[in-house]
Parts: C-alpha cells; sequence; structure tokens
C-alpha cells in the first residue's frame, strides 16, 4: 500500500514521517527503511531504521528511483516499511512523469507486502489524479 502525505514546505511533513517511521520501527517484525536526499534525519530516526539517503547515487529520475528501490528489496528479504521523504528532492522531474513509478511500487507493494510512506511538496489539491488516491 502507498500513503502521500502533501503540504506545503515548512508544515512539518518530515518531523510527522520520522514520527511515524519510529512508530512502526517499535512494531515492526522486519526492516524499516527510511530514504531521504540527505543525512539530517539520521539522529532522529530509531537505530532500529536503516536510513539510506541518495544524495551519494545522483538518482536523476523516476525511473533511477525505481531501479533504486528494487535494489534496497533485492538485498533484503525483510523489508516491510519504506519511508521516502521528499520525492521531488529525492529526484529530479516533473510529478507528472512519476504516474509509471507508482504503478511500478503498487506492484512492489503489494508482491513484497510492502508499505510506502511518501512525502511530497504541495497542496494536495494541486497533485496529479495519479497520486490523489494515495492520499492518506
Amino acid at each position: 500500500m502507498i500513503h502521500v502525505f502533501c503540504s506545503e514546505r515548512g508544515t512539518g511533513k518530515t518531523k510527522a514521517l520520522i514520527e511515524r517511521a519510529n512508530n512502526k520501527a517499535e512494531e515492526a517484525k522486519g526492516t524499516v527503511i527510511y530514504i531521504d536526499d540527505d543525512r539530517r534525519p539520521m539522529f532522529d530516526l530509531d537505530s532500529r531504521i536503516r536510513m539510506i539517503t541518495t544524495e551519494d547515487f545522483k538518482l536523476k529520475d523516476y525511473d533511477e528511483l525505481y531501479g533504486f528501490l528494487c535494489g534496497i528489496l533485492s538485498e533484503d528479504y525483510d523489508i516491510e516499511t519504506i519511508f521516502i521523504d521528499g520525492l521531488c528532492n529525492v529526484v529530479s522531474g516533473n510529478l507528472e512523469d512519476a504516474a509509471h513509478l507508482f504503478l511500478k511500487m503498487e506492484k512492489l507493494a503489494h508482491n513484497y507486502k510492502l508499505e510506502f510512506y511518501i512525502n511530497i511538496n504541495g497542496q494536495c489539491a494541486a497533485m496529479p489524479e495519479f497520486i490523489k488516491k494515495y492520499v492518506a
């Protein structure tokens, strides 16, 4: 299942995502992953959460992010939740072009029994239609 949280920059999305990740880590039987474009949240996350920063990998587009997610999943079969903080910060590109990424992530979520939690900067009403169905 995919859950998207959207609102303007500076409204507390990251803080709420970190809190949700920490809560998931307490109850998780498997691995919880937190993906961000930098290391700022590292010390706020529970030590059981695997923090991955994308700044070292220079992901360019949504296809590369999907490949990155598949690589993470192939390395650890026990992953149950993936948090992505600031989708448009992790990769550049027009949000309208992310439809295929969300379709592929939906298949990953189904096939691997995963939950995705994603923060996106912007008003929910302004999100593309394919994202609105995931808005929490």
